[in-house]
């Protein structure tokens, strides 16, 4: 099972974060630049390491190449991190 979250980056940001929430979506914060696809890299590091999930849990869905993105996030794998803890 996934879950899908909107979430708007920030690119080249003095340093990486997540939050607050803006305009319904989450910010994320990012150190790298917006090309050959390092932010969206970035992104998903991020949101790996917060959640203690593989990268490979996490993955953009839409707006790869946009501020905008959506995020699918196995909640499975989530879970099975959260148990193992």
């Amino acid at each position: 099972m996934a879950i899908t979250v909107d979430i708007l980056v920030q690119p080249r940001a003095s340093r990486a974060k997540i939050g607050p929430m803006h305009d319904g979506r989450l910010k994320i914060a990012v150190t790298a630049p917006p090309v050959d696809g390092e932010a969206n890299a970035a992104v998903i590091e991020l949101v790996a390491r917060q959640l203690g999930i593989a990268r490979s849990a996490v993955a953009v869905v839409a707006g790869a190449s946009s501020r905008r993105k959506t995020l699918r996030i196995d909640v499975a794998e989530a879970r099975r991190a959260e148990l193992l803890a």
